[in-house]
């Protein structure tokens, strides 16, 4: 019985969490019981070992500030030049206004890097245009649920910076292997909406020309306006990554000093706003690092209890190809998404996977970015979906959970459809990675 203990560790944490305990203290007690049936009082010197490693692990550091750089575009007044501008331009396409409401969350998420944050910006501004000219709710509901989803798959995201670290892979290849498929979902998000919104116009009608609307001069300084300086931030952060200027923790630096400039660029700083960012960013913080911790020291008893080589062992015996336990794996990750945030998701099976993962030859950065994609669609996918409840707390009562459950379902088999792409094709994930590795 004891060379299986380890494995009760995943129903005893489970238990905890549906009893309500909340999950860092879960991860915690359930590590603290099991570690000392397995090692006695020594787990103690473990778990210490455990603090001092996230707390001098450098890479986390830059959580606080990318969190800190969201926090303060969320009132720079950035979403709402990039609303206008990006709508000149696609208001008289079939579906326009849904079309430049994904490429704003494309962008903002691209200078944010916090999941929920696009999805309340873009959608506060988006939602009561699109119902103005009638759009179809369930498209209002999918496109702004969707895109606002972008934030786990658009570098940087504070997922990544979490992912990397506990995957033992570079945060930078990550950010980097990300871009392509997150450019290829959006891309087939508005590939969708144009195809819906010619087939039925109704769905998203074109928006009727009016006499004041701006000469082509006018459009191209609107748009030099808004995009230029989130532009420059963003290369700030992915340029200096990707040529390889800065590490991870430098860039998302240059990213917080970045965004109090935009602030001061469009006129809203404040002191008032500059403590509320700070106040959201430490309690945030406070949470993913306390999350962590605890995912650090139930993974450090599951590993030194020999729980990876028992579930190494127990695949190889199920006979699995590499394929199907991978296949295996991602469903796990997604069924797990409906009872559990994403950073729990993360700790809880990342350690165990990725062993298992390189053991049959895989590339753990593909892999990496294949449980991007899955726990994406987790986030988006009813009945749990995060993504809707976050859509209900900003949407007017006449779009209804209905309209939001057959909203997304279109998006999700998109995502599928990304998710199978990448599986199929690994160089979408490792080509530019590689490329950029022997630029440098």
């Amino acid at each position: 019985m004891s060379d299986y203990l380890a494995l009760l560790m995943f129903p005893a944490l489970l238990f905890a969490l549906f009893m309500g305990i909340p999950v860092a203290f879960s991860m915690m007690g359930v590590a603290l019981i099991f570690g000392l049936m397995t090692f006695g009082d020594s787990v103690i010197f473990q778990f210490v070992q455990k603090v001092n490693d996230v707390a001098s692990n450098f890479v986390l550091a830059a959580v606080p500030l990318f969190v800190f750089m969201g926090s303060m575009l969320e009132r720079s007044g950035i979403a709402e030049e990039l609303f206008e501008a990006v709508h000149l331009w696609t208001r008289r396409l079939p579906g326009g206004l849904a079309v430049g409401t994904i490429i704003m969350c494309v962008i903002f998420a691209a200078s944010t890097g916090v999941i929920g944050a696009t999805e309340t910006v873009v959608g506060l501004l988006a939602i009561p245009v699109m119902m103005r000219y009638n759009y179809d709710k369930g498209l209002i509901s999918g496109t702004i649920c969707a895109g606002g989803s972008l934030g786990t798959i658009i570098p940087p995201s504070v997922v990544v910076v979490i992912l990397g670290p506990v995957a033992d892979v570079s945060v930078g290849d990550l950010f980097v292997g990300m871009i392509f498929p997150g450019l290829l979902m959006a891309g087939l998000y508005v590939i969708y909406i144009l195809a819906r919104c010619i087939l039925d116009s109704g769905a998203g009608p074109r928006l009727p020309r009016r006499d004041d609307d701006p000469p082509l001069s006018a459009k191209l300084r609107t748009t030099v306006i808004a995009l230029v300086p989130p532009v420059l931030m963003i290369f700030a952060v992915l340029g200096s990554i990707m040529f390889g200027w800065a590490a991870p923790t430098e860039a998302a630096g240059l990213g917080a000093f970045g965004a109090i400039l935009l602030t001061l660029v469009y006129r809203s700083f404040s002191f008032g706003v500059l403590w509320e960012a700070l106040m959201k960013t430490l309690k945030v913080t406070c949470m993913i690092m306390l999350i962590l911790l605890g995912g650090n020291m139930f993974a450090g008893v599951f590993v030194g209890s020999g729980g990876v080589t028992l579930a190494n062992e127990l695949v190889r015996s199920a006979e699995l190809s590499g394929w199907a336990t991978l296949a295996l794996f991602l469903s796990i990750s997604f069924i797990a998404g409906f009872f559990l945030d994403w950073i729990s998701v993360l700790l809880i099976f990342i350690p165990v996977f990725i062993p298992l993962v390189v053991g049959f030859g895989f590339d753990p950065v593909w892999f990496c970015i294949l449980f991007l994609i899955v726990i994406q669609t987790s986030y988006l996918t009813p009945p749990m979906a995060p993504a809707i409840f976050y859509l209900r707390g900003i949407s007017p009562p006449e779009i209804t959970l209905n309209h939001m459950f057959r909203g997304v379902i279109p998006f999700i088999l998109l995502q599928i459809l990304t998710l199978a792409i990448v599986a199929a094709y690994p160089p979408l994930v490792l080509w530019l990675p590689t490329k950029l590795l022997g630029f440098q």
